[in-house]
């Protein structure tokens, strides 16, 4: 039977596939129609912009002044150095946000991401290629790391770094890809609710759980200025997508709570069988409950009082939503 709903439903399931070391599928369910896509798009965009990542902002190399110069016994001009340079994803190997590394090599040798490793920052893409040099040249130059998000223009970094090194166009960003879907789903009979699924990929700096679980957080806090408004405290949200841990405890059936036969016999006649029942209901509905004395109304707040849960207080809305999803399937 069709019952009308006074919240909307909220999805209990999350699924998380590992695809390789840096891909990954993730899926939230069920969703009421709408819902999912609502939940889907800003966290997209979130994972694109948002996501901490680590990029080479400077650089600066013996022996040349500018980007347009060109260094001896090195194959590729300054400006396809730079080039390749931008190509290497580095990571910091610790907390620091920033890091200046230096680098000597003398040829004849490839150079390739591989040979930038050290003690102070790791290399995910080693095998990009950053320049070939002959028997004749010294490669010697440092570099600045920078830990970020998003991209920053080499206009704007030029003022940081002084005018010593020569600076880069940062592209902190670690996701490669997100993609999301919206999947029809059936849930008692109902075939209109839904399930997003992301596909996430990254550079390898950070992992895409990793990345997805920064994006949810993003998004949380921005949400929060409206607290300065409204009072949120109580609004909060299972992680693991987990019933709340007082559902558990409000499903326990009413004959277990040692009740009096007149207290436990209005209640049957009632149609209530679980102490969550009650609990959902405000005190002016426990009081009108038919046949309900005073006696055994004052009985049934003194259990309810002993149990954590006074007549006249009032469940946050997420534990009271999972609840009602709980008795439904109880009741069933």
């Amino acid at each position: 039977m069709k019952k009308f709903a006074d919240t909307p439903f909220l999805p209990t399931e999350v699924e998380i596939e590992a695809i390789n070391e840096n891909e990954a599928k993730i899926s939230a369910y069920p969703f009421e129609s709408g819902f999912a896509i609502t939940l889907a798009h800003p966290l997209r965009r979130l994972l694109l912009s948002s996501s901490i990542g680590y990029a080479p902002i400077a650089v600066k190399i013996e022996g040349a002044s500018h980007e347009f110069d060109s260094l001896r016994g090195m194959l590729e001009d300054i400006a396809i150095f730079i080039i390749n340079l931008k190509n290497i994803k580095f990571k910091i190997n610790g907390d620091e946000e920033q890091v200046v590394v230096e680098y000597s090599f003398d040829g004849p040798k490839e150079i390739k991401g591989s040979d930038l490793i050290n003690s102070e920052v790791d290399v995910v893409s080693p095998d990009e290629h950053l320049a070939t040099i002959n028997s004749d040249c010294n490669l010697t130059f440092s570099l600045i790391i920078q830990r970020g998000i998003g991209y920053m223009p080499s206009e704007d970094i030029r003022d940081i770094v002084g005018p010593d090194y020569i600076p880069l166009d940062a592209f902190f960003t670690p996701v490669e890809k997100v993609v999301y879907d919206v999947e029809k789903m059936l849930v008692e009979d109902n075939p209109n609710f839904e399930k997003a699924v992301f596909n996430v990929k990254t550079n390898g700096q950070i992992s895409p759980i990793t990345a997805f679980k920064e994006a949810v957080s993003v998004m949380y806090s921005q949400m929060s200025v409206f607290n300065k408004v409204f009072d949120l405290s109580e609004v909060t949200v299972s992680d693991s997508g987990e019933e709340p841990t007082e559902v558990k405890e409000l499903v326990v059936r009413i004959d277990e709570l040692n009740l009096s036969a007149r207290s436990f016999n209005s209640l049957d006649r009632a149609g209530l069988k679980f102490l969550g029942e009650l609990v959902l209901m405000s005190e002016v509905e426990v009081k009108n409950i038919k046949n309900l004395g005073k006696k055994s109304y004052d009985e049934i707040a003194e259990k309810m009082e002993s149990l954590g849960y006074p007549v006249e207080n009032t469940l946050p809305e997420n534990v009271a939503s999972a609840l009602r999803r709980k008795l439904e399937q109880l009741k069933a």
